[in-house]
């Protein structure tokens, strides 16, 4: 029976060239010379943290990470979880932003009970951070993609391990 996984996977090679272009920009920007703007990628612990002299010069160094991680990944920022912003230092400020990888429990929860739903021929199944889908045809498994990429759109997704 033909079958295929939903994850959601950080794409970590790419995430480090965005923040390593950011960089770059930050560096660049006359306004920025002298601050402690800049962003800084931890792959261990899987965060990004944004440095800057206040709250607002925050903002704008978000403003040039965002668009240069969904040029890298799509839908990458959505999967960012942003801390508050802390001071450091007297008139320094931080922020960090959590990456979340995989699908969370509740999620996956309400995938599997909207194919459920749906009324679809397929199953599906709760495998750690991940959901498989299972079904008779491939045109079920690809309605079934359908009708998951069109009501799941605050948390990016992907489609893969396509068995036969």
């Amino acid at each position: 029976m033909p079958s295929f996984d939903i994850t959601s996977e950080t794409d970590f090679v790419a995430l480090k060239n965005a923040v390593d272009v950011a960089g770059r920009h930050i560096g660049n920007r006359y306004d920025f010379k002298g601050t402690s703007a800049q962003a800084e990628l931890n792959e261990k612990d899987k965060l990004i943290t944004v440095h800057g002299d206040s709250e607002f010069q925050i903002g704008q160094v978000k403003d040039i990470l965002f668009p240069e991680m969904e040029k890298k990944e799509r839908e990458s920022t959505k999967r960012l979880d942003a801390g508050a912003v802390q001071t450091v230092s007297g008139n320094k400020a931080k922020q960090e932003l959590k990456i979340k990888t995989g699908i969370e429990q509740e999620l996956a929860k309400q995938i599997v009970k909207q194919l459920k739903d749906s009324k679809l021929k397929v199953q599906a199944s709760i495998q750690g951070d991940a959901v498989r889908v299972t079904g008779a045809k491939r045109d079920l498994l690809q309605e079934a993609i359908a009708l998951v990429r069109k009501s799941i759109t605050d948390y990016p997704l992907t489609y893969g391990n396509f068995r036969d």
